[in-house]
């Protein structure tokens, strides 16, 4: 019984219409689904992800409609990050997007990778980040995440300015998104913010068994800790991360627009949720009841700073109840709300969504 990696994310949306223009225009996800909030029916609940959504690439939205802008904080998500392969990739990906109007703040070299950030929509920060380096060049293999790295203060812009980082660009217009920049490897990692980074710790290594991977600090914070957990090597892709922030300086987060609601990790089966429903039980933590999501099953517990956090199946999946050359066609409904779909239909707008192709 183990953690597998991360399964989604599921962050706010003041106009789903905007969300999906932007995931599925720009960034070139699919939409997989295009259903409701089952604990709100009147609300949608999209789905983005590679071909069939497959857990680690699903990133999620709950519509609220017209919410004001949220604002991070303790107990909130502070970004998340996708994959591509190389910095060829990300030198395209900033081309596409600055030609887009969309500011983009990179390429920084973050020792263990390098990415750009930019924000969706609804001010999201969002972060592309490679497969590369990884966490043995300042650590043995046998040894990640047992020392504190303190990072070269002249890592992120790697001894040039800001300026020159800014004027690094693509050569060439990137109106198609090519192969080697699909976001089809999914999210990286994702960071939220602890008030104790050591009660953090104990919270995913003591509780939820993932590996201490790396204790170094924010580059653009050096008074912020931040800490890696992941699974196995910590490849990308099973990547939880953590800026500790004193409340005082930082406060609370303010859910809205642009904040994430929860974040997910992937279970194998209801049998191994099942017991990890009784081993958190039994860690003393609040848990959900088993929660059928149709496409998953999911318990919710919160981390110590109040972050919820879901445990989600592998199965069945998006296919469950369309073709894969459709998903995300038509309305999809739980069974028990089927006979309610007229009047759920009459609460949302409908959307326009683009034939998606595959890059």
């Amino acid at each position: 019984m183990s953690i597998l990696g991360l399964h989604h994310i599921t962050i706010v949306s003041a106009d789903a219409q905007h969300t999906v223009d932007f995931y599925t225009q720009v960034l070139g996800l699919r939409l997989v689904k295009k259903t409701v909030n089952f604990d709100d029916p009147g609300s949608y609940h999209l789905y983005f992800g590679d071909e069939t959504g497959k857990p680690g690439t699903a990133i999620t939205f709950f519509e609220w409609k017209h919410a004001p802008k949220g604002r991070p904080g303790i107990g909130g998500t502070h970004h998340f990050a996708m994959t591509v392969q190389d910095r060829t990739a990300l030198l395209k990906w900033k081309r596409r997007l600055s030609d887009l109007g969309i500011a983009v703040k990179g390429i920084y070299d973050r020792t263990y990778f390098e990415s750009i950030y930019f924000n969706d929509p609804d001010g999201t920060i969002l972060e592309i980040a490679t497969q590369g380096p990884g966490w043995t060049v300042d650590e043995a293999p046998d040894a990640i995440g047992t020392a504190h790295i303190v990072p070269p203060r002249e890592s992120m812009l790697g001894n040039r300015s800001e300026e020159a980082i800014a004027a690094e660009m693509w050569h060439e217009p990137v109106p198609t998104i090519t192969s080697d920049m699909a976001l089809n490897q999914g999210m990286h990692h994702i960071t939220a913010i602890s008030s104790n980074i050591a009660r953090t710790d104990e919270f995913y290594r003591g509780i939820l068994g993932m590996r201490l991977l790396k204790q170094t600090e924010n580059y653009d914070d050096p008074s912020s800790k931040h800490w890696y957990w992941g699974v196995g090597d910590g490849h990308p892709g099973t990547l939880i991360t953590y800026f500790e922030r004193s409340i005082a300086k930082t406060g609370y987060v303010r859910m809205g627009a642009g904040q994430t609601h929860h974040i997910a990790f992937a279970v194998e089966n209801e049998e191994a949720q099942l017991e990890w429903r009784a081993r958190l039980l039994k860690a003393g933590l609040s848990v959900s009841p088993v929660m059928d999501r149709t496409y998953f099953k999911s318990i919710y517990l919160k981390d110590p700073d109040q972050h919820i956090v879901e445990l989600a199946t592998l199965g069945p999946g998006f296919p469950l109840d369309e073709p894969i050359e459709t998903l995300g066609t038509d309305l999809k409904l739980p069974a028990w709300i089927e006979h309610q779909r007229s009047q759920i239909e009459n609460m949302l707008t409908p959307l326009t969504v683009a034939t998606w192709k595959k890059a």
